[in-house]
């Protein structure tokens, strides 16, 4: 069964392309480009599945089970347009294309050099004997790397200005999860080409990490009243972890600008002190969206926005020239300076630790009524109740936040 879905994908793949892709190549004389156009066409029906299965399995769980109830759909809309964008490959096309030269250079340097970049079976030549065993391991260092890059998402506040977009969905839904600046998309892009050079992620292994960790992504993001148990939202992230994560209040403030930043496995929030584990359901947004703060209602209004802020963010007057110890001593959300960065993070591993080592045995691991041992995440939530509310403000207010604000 299985070689014969194989058999028919691959038929469809060439029949796509040879009918569809290659005339249009050969016409704008980019023959060049076949074999990328024929990768193209395969993450193209990779995407297509998967919306689909996806859009079948949420879209009725959503319903039966909604956190909110929303008279007006028009906001998630645009995540609509985010998401086909980003799994039918539009944008990871964009990406590739800007990031395939570097990179091919640096690997070229890195080979003329004798510096051949290995992968984790050349470490540990076990794994090359259990391929799961080895999609394991690429797993959870792919994920504790998505884990830091979003706790610096959070930390620098140009990257913030970015990432806000994000964050700004008053109406989060399986679609949201796609809902990224370009900007951030390029650079989040830069940061895995980096990684996967580093540890030598092979091809197929990579596409099925992609797969599960975007899975994974719709569910969290899932306008959808799902716990896993208290043993389970240890496990894996699940919707009410995620939604505690984009919350208005908790999402964002404390010492590390927010809480529950992991992708896959709350592991690394427990580990590094930002879990936050609760019983309800909060509001999502940023705090200054309810005093009419605007991030745009549609794509293009989000991206010119989002550059404003990235500009504000980067002006020689902006607050955000504070060190990672000023941040750190004063216990308060402020940006770290990228020669400090090294020396920021030894300083919360070293504070995770300290709170692991000081925290009563009875407390680990903490019920689901309770909050991280880590004071850094003790913000209170605004309840999801009045989530509705603000939504006109949002849409009818058009004073923009250039600072990006997080409250």
């Amino acid at each position: 069964m299985i070689e014969l879905i194989t058999q028919a994908f691959v038929a469809l793949q060439a029949s796509l392309f040879e009918s569809v892709v290659q005339p249009v190549l050969f016409a704008l004389g980019l023959t060049t480009y076949a074999e990328l156009g024929f990768d193209a066409v395969e993450f193209f029906l990779y995407g297509v599945i998967e919306i689909a299965l996806v859009w079948l399995l949420l879209r009725p769980l959503e319903s039966l089970r909604p956190v909110e109830r929303w008279a007006d759909r028009r906001a998630v809309r645009v995540d609509v347009l985010y998401t086909l964008l980003n799994r039918l490959g539009l944008i990871p096309l964009l990406v590739f294309m800007l990031l395939a030269v570097p990179i091919g250079d640096l690997d070229g340097w890195l080979r003329l050099h004798d510096l051949i970049p290995g992968n984790l079976e050349d470490w540990l030549p076990v794994l090359r004997e259990r391929p799961w065993l080895s999609f394991a391991a690429y797993l959870l260092i792919i994920d504790l790397n998505d884990y830091w890059r979003h706790r610096l998402q959070h930390r620098f506040d140009f990257w913030w200005a970015l990432h806000s977009v994000h964050h700004s969905q008053r109406q989060m839904s399986f679609w949201s999860d796609s809902r990224n600046h370009l900007l951030d998309d390029l650079i989040q892009g830069v940061w895995m080409a980096a990684v996967s050079l580093l540890i030598g992620v092979p091809p197929a292994q990579f596409v099925l990490i992609l797969l599960v960790t975007r899975a994974v992504e719709n569910l969290s993001h899932a306008n959808l009243r799902l716990g896993f148990g208290a043993l389970g939202e240890r496990l894996l992230v699940s919707t009410r972890f995620h939604r505690t994560h984009h919350a208005i209040g908790a999402g964002l403030k404390g010492r590390y600008r927010g809480c529950n930043f992991a992708v896959l496995f709350p592991l690394w929030d427990l580990l590094f002190g930002t879990a936050r584990f609760d019983d309800a359901y909060a509001a999502t947004g940023i705090g200054d969206q309810l005093q009419g703060a605007d991030y745009g209602e549609g794509f293009w209004q989000q991206q010119t926005l989002g550059v404003k802020r990235l500009l504000a963010a980067l002006a020689p007057s902006s607050s955000s020239h504070r060190t990672a110890d000023d941040a750190y001593a004063a216990g308060c959300p402020q940006t770290v300076q990228a020669g400090s960065l090294p020396s920021w993070i030894a300083r919360q591993s070293a504070a995770s630790a300290s709170n692991s080592n000081n925290r009563p045995s009875s407390d680990w691991p903490m019920p689901a009524t309770s909050l991280s041992a880590s004071a850094a995440c003790m913000v209170p939530m605004m309840p999801v109740s009045g989530a509705n509310t603000p939504i006109t403000a949002q849409r009818t207010s058009s004073t923009s936040s250039p600072s990006g604000n997080r409250q």
